[in-house]
């Protein structure tokens, strides 16, 4: 047994599970591999979502049986959010896989590879973090207590639960030494961060205490929910110089009725409010958001109401779907579905043009201009990095990437499209 293969689907949550689990399995001295023909011990990061993303797993999950028959000591684990109180009904579809972990449950796996080792895993489990990459998400608050009708969420990661401020600054501190640049504070409702401490603690002093690792250049958060961004948080983006000018505010729908059937918590006209307070406070902010249509009654009219308001804030980056129900949601037991497939599909394709033409109109603005970017790496054969605001921007120049790699650089924008930026090294 030494090579192992993850897969996963879903949020930057489950990455960063998965990231964790990997770095305790290299320190047992497995290698990891792309193909899972080759594997010893493969993993599935499962996420619910939608839909679609649990049938992946479970059509990925069957493909394995093969596998598993051809080689019985071969380890496969299933982890995440589809495990938790259908795990027997999983043991009876998936009867091939030895074991079922939920979200951040490592420990089962460690042990099991541990035994099969003749090792002990101790010294393996203790402080799991990230692989060390420019760039590294750290999951600070798990679960959610929002119970939005639309969402399983919390029903498969559980209620809110709060890391120590002393242990995500210890985990940040020990990525900073490692090479990390900057981190993204995770959660699945981040404002709500500390709420269950002991201690009178907050997000904002969460990126206080962050805000002091002087190795961490940049600091970013997600995912914020409209009911818990407070004046101190807001407060904090626009104060701490190594905190980013990005916010992800999902308002999910533009009409009140449908709002409130899906128990978002706020009005449309409280979100316009947040929106304005935000930006008076952090003038150079972005905004990014995330959209439902379709969801059970919604009228025409109710969805222009959602394009009404794409128009009048203007967001930098909106993530879409379109409505599927969730078998064990509020909306599943109190709603009907009854908007037709094609037409959430010509909602989704309005909502996606109107964006489209809105990121076009905001990105223009930045031609000429000169933004900061901290140098990712190479993707599409191009060097890019990430600005504050969370655009994507690639440098046109000649130059060594691995020396640019880490290192914070101004680019002049010379072109500019509504999903990334490009230009050339400025001093």
């Amino acid at each position: 047994m030494n090579k192992y293969f993850t897969w996963t689907i879903g949020c930057q949550m489950n990455v960063a599970d998965t990231e964790k689990l990997e770095s305790a399995m290299n320190l047992m001295g497995l290698d990891n591999t792309d193909d899972v023909h080759d594997a010893d011990v493969v993993v599935v990061n499962s996420c619910v979502v939608r839909s679609s993303a649990e049938d992946k797993v479970t059509g990925f999950l069957t493909s394995l049986k093969p596998l598993k028959k051809n080689n019985s000591d071969r380890v496969i684990a299933l982890m995440g959010c589809m495990v938790g109180d259908r795990t027997h009904y999983l043991e009876d579809k998936f009867p091939y896989v030895d074991l079922f972990m939920k979200p951040q449950q490592f420990d089962p796996l460690i042990y099991l590879i541990g035994d099969k080792l003749g090792i002990d895993p101790e010294g393996c489990i203790g402080n799991l973090t990230v692989k060390p990459n420019i760039s590294a998400y750290v999951p600070v608050i798990h679960g959610c207590d929002k119970f939005c009708s639309f969402c399983i969420i919390p029903y498969r990661r559980g209620r809110e639960l709060s890391r120590k401020v002393s242990d995500v600054s210890n985990e940040i501190e020990l990525l900073s030494r490692r090479g990390v640049k900057e981190v993204t504070l995770l959660g699945q409702n981040i404002d709500s961060y500390g709420h269950d401490l002991s201690d009178s603690v907050d997000l904002s002093s969460l990126l206080e205490a962050v805000h002091d690792i002087s190795d961490i250049k940049r600091i970013r958060f997600l995912t914020s929910h409209p009911n818990d961004m407070s004046n101190k948080i807001i407060e904090a983006v626009s104060a701490l110089d190594r905190v980013c000018e990005h916010i992800n505010l999902p308002f999910q729908a533009g009409d009140d009725e449908v709002l409130s059937r899906m128990r978002r918590g706020y009005t449309r006209d409280q979100y316009i409010r947040l929106i304005d307070k935000i930006r008076e406070t952090v003038p150079n902010v972005s905004l990014a958001t995330d959209v439902i249509v379709g969801f059970c009654g919604e009228t025409e009219q109710q969805f222009e109401k959602t394009l009404d308001l794409l128009k009048s804030v203007e967001f930098d980056k909106v993530h879409s779907a379109a409505y599927s129900t969730r078998k064990g949601t509020i909306a599943d037991r109190k709603f009907e579905d009854n908007i037709s497939l094609s037409e959430k599909k010509d909602r989704l394709s309005a909502l996606d043009t109107l964006q489209k033409e809105i990121q076009t109109k905001i990105n223009l603005k930045l031609h000429g201009e000169t933004t900061e970017i901290l140098v990712e790496g190479v993707k599409n054969g191009k060097i890019f990095g990430r600005n504050r605001n969370d655009k994507i921007v690639y440098i046109e120049d000649e130059v060594d990437n691995k020396s640019l790699v880490g290192t914070v650089k101004n680019v002049k924008i010379n072109k500019t499209g509504p999903w990334s930026l490009s230009g050339s090294l400025s001093n």
